[in-house]
């Protein structure tokens, strides 16, 4: 509620800078227009403190010209716009209203509409900006509830995993552990606590406890999961990975040139209390050719001209089943990664590619119509009836509370 009043104030005082006075109905339709711009701006704005690394810099593919910043503007605001509607219109029905009678149901629809409305992101990369998304390794199947692990290269690694989720029919379906900061983010944020992401401080003596009470919600084997984390806490950069190196050289580990050390403890837990309801873990190492690109890069379509993507499936009963064995293999795992980097930026392929096809244009355009048809539809409705627009009100102050306090309803019985 506290964000969702900043937001009502926020608009007021831009109001009262420029001696406009609105009508109670004016302000509330205005609303949506608002919150849509508010959204873009503090994505922009969070997402663009990433620097590009050193290490394989090259130049952008494309310059930044007015034509592209106007497109991935448009492209963005369209997401944004899409996001709202689908969250107030259907995501409160689907994740709050039908979890009071049953979790598992709730979940389901959720992650049907809202695999819809994801499946964006990669038209938007692989179609509009004609990013080539290459896999490589093992093609994995397409029906098991799995643990992926995964290098953290930049701030868009977390997107390209919707590329392969979406091949595989888990779009919907894929939940990540994630820095408590993106929880801020207006819109987006109310998605990812719809969505059920773990957001976490990054600091386990203060996670473990919600970490290990969201773990034990996903353990029923009707539920489809990816639950995908970046075992090394944070992004790569050369500042860090000689941090890393140091700390490794001082402690008797690998030092690695790619990756950064991996911490261990939310993969132990996730591992823990997951075992018994997972059927394997994917290792997922993502290199990018010839640029690390930003989110900005992406949303402009600037770059990266490819993200190449190996995966490793693992069995379970491979990864020791106590604490410090299997820390010792996440190092393993994450040693390497660092050697299949290292022969990706020598030879600019990883092995054994081409395990999965191209996405479908005409599925890309079927789906995008869908959700701009769908989302025109509630937007007529917000515009036209008076009870729909306080509606609108409404279910933004419960997400933006919600999101807050962490806090999802209690289903009065199990279907």
């Amino acid at each position: 509620m506290q964000r969702f009043l900043c937001t009502l104030t926020f608009l007021v005082s831009i109001l009262q800078e420029e001696n406009l006075v609105l009508s109670a109905p004016q302000a509330i339709n205005l609303f949506p227009f608002f919150l849509c711009f508010r959204g873009t701006w503090s994505l922009l704005r969070l997402m663009d403190v990433c620097r590009p690394l050193k290490s394989y810099n090259g130049p952008k593919r494309h310059p930044l010209t007015p034509a592209r910043v106007s497109r991935g503007v448009v492209c963005l605001v369209v997401i944004l716009a899409t996001a709202i509607m689908m969250l107030v219109g259907i995501g409160f029905v689907t994740a709050v209203l039908m979890r009071f009678f049953s979790v598992h149901y709730s979940r389901k629809a959720t992650s049907i509409f809202f695999g819809i409305w994801l499946a964006l992101w990669p038209f938007l990369f692989e179609k509009i900006n004609k990013t080539k998304v290459v896999f490589a390794g093992e093609s994995v199947p397409s029906n098991e509830r799995v643990l992926l692990i995964a290098n953290h290269r930049t701030e868009v690694d977390w997107m390209y995993l919707w590329d392969l989720a979406l091949r595989k029919g888990q779009l919907g379906n894929i939940r990540y552990v994630l820095k408590k900061s993106l929880m801020k983010l207006p819109v987006f944020g109310w998605a990812f606590h719809i969505m059920e992401f773990i957001s976490v401080e990054r600091k386990w003596e203060v996670d473990e406890l919600p970490m290990r009470q969201m773990l034990s919600t996903f353990k029923n084997h009707r539920d489809p999961l990816w639950l995908a984390v970046f075992p090394e806490g944070t992004d790569f950069t050369e500042q860090k990975c000689i941090r890393s190196q140091k700390y490794a050289s001082e402690n008797g580990l690998p030092i690695m040139k790619n990756v950064l050390l991996p911490k261990s403890k939310g993969f132990c837990a996730c591992l823990e209390e997951l075992r018994d309801s997972m059927d394997a873990v994917y290792d997922i190492t993502i290199g990018y050719k010839y640029r690390c690109p930003t989110f900005l890069d992406n949303a402009f379509g600037v770059d990266p001209t490819e993200v190449h993507m190996h995966v490793r499936r693992i069995p379970l009963n491979e990864i020791p089943v106590s604490e410090d064995e299997a820390a010792s293999w996440l190092i393993d795992a994450f040693h390497l990664k660092d050697q299949l980097l290292s022969d990706f930026y020598s030879r600019g392929h990883f092995p054994h590619e081409g395990t999965e096809h191209d996405l479908s244009t005409t599925k890309c355009l079927v789906n995008f119509l869908f959700v701009i048809i769908l989302t025109s539809v509630l937007t007529y409705a917000a515009f036209s009836y008076v009870l729909f627009r306080i509606y609108f009100l409404l279910v933004c102050a419960y997400m933006a509370s919600a999101t807050h306090l962490n806090f999802r309803p209690f289903p009065f019985f199990t279907l």
